[in-house]
């Protein structure tokens, strides 16, 4: 029997609304989709990924959870750094978002193949 999915998993989604909202008014004018910050977010994704993946995978043989555990950790690290830009800390920015969410995709992918890898070829 599958359960459903808790209340809490659309938290990220509800957040990413949020901080979007100034980005579809045209409050990010000066955000290059490129910018030297764009790498950064991608690179701490991808490497927040891999953590969540391998911390979890020291607690579970379940790659769904690993999966799962990882996305959220970079997502909601990503989501908490966008927060405290837009409480004044920062420049708060969707695209850095998005950047955030193709780092960890992208970790999440080698995490994927690793594992793969050592389950098959060792």
């Amino acid at each position: 029997m599958k359960r459903a999915p808790s209340r809490w998993a659309l938290l990220p989604a509800a957040l990413l609304l949020t901080l979007a909202g100034p980005a579809a008014r045209g409050a990010e004018p000066t955000d290059d989709w490129l910018g030297a910050d764009k790498k950064l977010h991608f690179e701490a994704s991808a490497a927040l990924a891999l953590l969540g993946y391998g911390g979890t995978a020291l607690l579970t043989d379940d790659r769904g959870m690993r999966a799962g555990v990882a996305v959220a950790f970079a997502i909601d690290i990503g989501i908490a750094k966008e927060l405290w830009d837009r409480a004044g800390h920062g420049d708060p920015s969707s695209r850095d978002l998005v950047w955030d969410v193709a780092g960890t995709a992208t970790g999440l992918a080698v995490a994927l193949a690793v594992d793969w890898a050592i389950q098959h070829l060792f």
